[in-house]
């Protein structure tokens, strides 16, 4: 199952304050269940809409709320996918060079050629480690 952004989009006030207002609890309820002041509460909500409010903050709110917070980074493709995708970028780059140098000097190849080479090259970059696969370049 593929998931999109909007499956677990934040409400536009906040995972916080939807939840504390759609149980009736008010920030001063939610304050003592935290055990923290009413203001804080309010700043809770405000940093979370924001974007700025921190894990530790957002965990303690959750467990007020009686929810579980689930974090996760969701890749938008495999993992695999995304180390092949960047081996490959690597060997362009790497036959670009060389390819140029050889259409100078009137060696291109053929367009079958240069595609085996590059995945040749792309697999001895995923082949050896410490390849820098990830070093920008």
């Amino acid at each position: 199952m593929q998931l999109h952004n909007a499956d677990y989009a934040r409400p536009p006030s906040g995972w916080v304050k939807a939840i504390r207002e759609a149980l009736g609890m008010t920030t001063a309820q939610l304050a003592r269940r935290i055990g923290v002041s009413q203001p804080r509460v309010v700043e809770i909500e405000r940093n979370e809409k924001t974007g700025a409010i921190t894990l530790d903050s957002l965990e303690r709110a959750a467990r007020a709320l009686d929810c579980e917070l689930v974090y996760a980074l969701v890749p938008r493709q495999s993992l695999e996918e995304m180390v092949n995708n960047r081996a490959m970028k690597r060997a362009r780059n790497q036959l670009a060079h060389a390819s140029h140098s050889m259409a100078l000097e009137d060696q291109a190849v053929t367009s079958d050629d240069a595609q085996e080479q590059l995945r040749q090259l792309a697999r001895q970059i995923l082949d050896k480690p410490g390849s820098g696969l990830w070093n920008d370049q």
